[in-house]
């Protein structure tokens, strides 16, 4: 066991609350709204046919997209009604229920290392501080030798960057690039929003 995440609380009080988020993106993508801007630059990063590592899937958006790419696609995420709603809109990819800080794929079956591994959204954002470590360990150790990582989440919400550069080299993975946007803006001191790319 370890210290739950602010996802996993959130949907214990609020059981419906993981099928309005579902909806809402659904509802986004049927308005015609541009959904795909995390995959592109992932796929840019990406060699055609890469194993690619979607960590908190969430309902598979960013991660089914690079299916559909082409790429061999495993997404996991600790919220059970996500992973259906993944299931189900992009099937040609491999869903599992698990918690990132209990990572194990080859426990699961699933041994070959990725070459890219992501996470994208506020993902590490809900995570338990006590778990964000252990978690950023994991993902290190699903890493093929030249994989890379890429994780992003907003400010405010409890894990100032500081502390997250911090915890990447106490990870054992080495900050490469700081983004501001996942259309490669630079990051700076006044960036409200970070994407990471970091190796081994």
């Amino acid at each position: 066991m370890v210290e739950p995440s602010a996802w996993t609380r959130t949907i214990a009080a609020d059981p419906q609350h993981s099928h309005r988020y579902a909806a809402r993106w659904r509802r986004l993508a049927a308005e015609g709204h541009d959904l795909h801007g995390e995959a592109r630059m992932l796929d840019a990063m990406a060699a055609r046919g890469s194993r690619i590592l979607d960590a908190g899937c969430g309902t598979g958006r960013v991660g089914g997209h690079l299916a559909t790419r082409g790429h061999t696609v495993v997404g996991v995420d600790v919220d059970p009604a996500l992973v259906e709603y993944a299931k189900a809109d992009f099937p040609d990819a491999t869903w599992l229920v698990g918690d990132l800080a209990l990572l194990d794929l080859p426990g699961s079956g699933i041994s070959e290392p990725f070459d890219l591994i992501f996470a994208a959204g506020n993902v590490l954002g809900f995570l338990a501080p006590s778990t964000r470590v252990p978690t950023l360990e994991n993902l290190r150790n699903h890493l093929a030798e030249n994989g890379r990582v890429v994780l992003s989440y907003g400010a405010g919400r409890g894990y100032p960057f500081e502390e997250f550069f911090a915890d990447l080299t106490t990870a054992g993975l080495t900050l490469d690039l700081a983004l501001a946007t996942w259309e490669l803006r630079p990051f700076t001191e006044q960036s409200d929003f970070l994407v990471a790319i970091a190796r081994r």
